[in-house]
């Protein structure tokens, strides 16, 4: 057995001095299996989504919570759920997933602020943030915090109101998670609390515009058990029944993303491991080949996991 593992792993004699799995026939069925594995991987997904799927996290309420603690940390007051605003960033959200986009504009033109007034909403000063790929509350904010144009939207003293949709579901080639956060305020709540320093807006303008894309990378993951509230009192919508919780939140027995990060990894670190040491092995016993491209393919195999770390992140925009 041992025998069989060296003649697998290091360079000798038995494998003309290269480790059997880099041998251009191994590495022919390391592809075929892999193509077999991901047919199979995606049926499951798309048939058994309790066993193979994106596990994740978000709610409404815990966004508002986690948003109105920023504000509050900052020393503004807290933005209080709008049903009209909530219905916008639904059907946002759904946009996107119906034509296949991931953007403030829709390609057909249709901008943030159609969707706000269309759900009767006749804002003074509006605004949208946009996340996806992220599977915590907690991510999402951080994500937006990071990002400035995000935070101005945040923490812009002229919202009164906020609206959050959580859509699963194909975009642009992947399956995602789609966090859509709608800001807003009226004429009647700006006038209540403006001062004589307040700009004054066309109420068909929206105050704040889409932002452009803007790529984030994800901080080191923080727990998911919500930070402590400070004793000042902040307004949030009122607990969501258990049907509604659970339409944001998803567990299945495997998470799609995760798995798929998680075996590609595997691959490319258990290929650079076998090339550095293939390397190693070859120059201290002073073996020689003809050609030997080792040098290039851990190059090669060095960038694919720095595409694969990156892709996996989550974005907003």
């Amino acid at each position: 057995m041992i025998d069989f593992l060296h003649h697998l792993f290091l360079p000798r004699e038995s494998n003309n001095h290269r480790a059997k799995l880099l041998h251009h026939s191994s590495l022919l069925v390391l592809i075929i299996g892999l193509f077999i594995f991901g047919a199979g991987f995606s049926f499951t997904a798309s048939h058994n989504e309790a066993v193979l799927g994106i596990s994740y996290s978000i709610t409404p309420h815990e966004l508002l919570i986690l948003t109105n603690q920023k504000r509050q940390d900052a020393g503004l007051p807290p933005l209080t759920m709008n049903d009209a605003l909530t219905q916008a960033a639904t059907r946002k959200a759904q946009d996107m997933l119906t034509k296949n986009y991931w953007a403030h504009i829709a390609p057909d033109g249709t901008t943030p602020w159609y969707f706000i007034k269309s759900s009767g909403y006749e804002y003074i000063y509006a605004g949208e943030n946009l996340a996806r790929g992220f599977y915590s509350t907690g991510d999402v904010v951080t994500a937006w915090m990071a990002s400035p144009s995000h935070r101005e939207n945040v923490l812009s003293p002229n919202y009164k109101h906020v609206g959050f949709s959580i859509q699963e579901g194909p975009l642009t080639g992947d399956e995602t998670v789609l966090v859509v956060q709608e800001f807003g305020s009226t004429r009647s709540t700006t006038t209540a609390v403006q001062t004589e320093s307040a700009p004054q807006v066309t109420p068909e303008v929206p105050r704040v515009t889409p932002v452009v894309v803007i790529a984030v990378d994800l901080p080191t993951p923080t727990p998911t058990t919500l930070p402590p509230q400070s004793p000042t009192p902040t307004v949030v919508s009122a607990p969501m029944s258990q049907s509604q919780v659970a339409a944001y939140r998803n567990d299945p027995l495997i998470n799609k993303p995760q798995a798929q990060k998680s075996i590609a990894l595997f691959i490319i670190l258990g290929l650079l491991f076998l090339l550095i040491l293939d390397i190693v092995i070859t120059k201290k016993k002073g073996i020689t080949r003809i050609l030997s491209h080792n040098l290039d393919h851990v190059i090669f195999f060095g960038i694919l996991l720095i595409i694969i770390i990156l892709i996996t992140k989550g974005g907003v925009l």
